[in-house]
């Protein structure tokens, strides 16, 4: 019995993992069940034992990439660095993810949003606006301490990080070059920098 559920969830798990590669590398609709099954040797009914459909897939995926993103802004903060360290650090996962050959799941998914399920819209909204909060916190945090200068709210300023660092990504992607990202990100969070 222990050992079915064990084989049940390291299919659910390598599930997870190739739909998220194909996801970042693809986009959700360039990519099927087939796909999946084809690499994992499986057949597509068993992924449907274990996501009942592409929806519930895609939003596992999202809850799964947004719950790892979580954790590593939870390092950040514990680390307790500097809020313009803490910015970094931040730029720093988007670009760990281009040196993976690959893009933020939800930014990838965002560029297909219009024909995407709404359970999965929600999920990618939801992942954008938990950047920002934090987003927002570490900004605040500078703007009190004197290490940062907002040039707007601290809401809008995290909104213009997420915005320009997406952004980023897209553009150095097709070059693969994670210098080009790592120069724009350098660029947008220069701005600011105290004087």
């Amino acid at each position: 019995m222990a050992r079915a559920q064990a084989a049940n969830t390291d299919t659910a798990t390598r599930t997870l993992d190739v739909a998220e590669r194909l996801v970042q590398t693809r986009g959700f609709n360039g990519f099927s069940y087939a796909d999946i099954a084809a690499e994992l040797g499986v057949t597509k009914a068993s992924l449907h034992y274990h996501f009942a459909s592409k929806t519930e897939l895609g939003r596992a995926l999202i809850e799964r990439y947004a719950e790892r993103f979580r954790e590593r802004l939870g390092q950040i903060d514990a680390g307790g660095a500097a809020p313009p360290a803490k910015l970094a650090a931040y730029a720093d996962i988007y670009a760990s993810v281009l040196r993976d050959r690959r893009m933020c799941l939800c930014g990838m998914l965002a560029a297909e949003y219009e024909t995407l399920p709404e359970p999965i819209r929600e999920a990618i909204l939801r992942f954008f606006d938990e950047s920002e909060t934090w987003l927002a916190d570490v900004l605040e945090q500078g703007e009190a301490d004197g290490s940062l200068r907002l040039q707007g709210s601290a809401r809008d300023e995290g909104r213009a990080i997420v915005s320009g660092l997406e952004g980023a990504l897209l553009v150095a992607r097709p070059y693969a070059d994670v210098d080009r990202f790592e120069t724009a990100a350098a660029s947008l969070l220069k701005r600011l920098a105290a004087a």
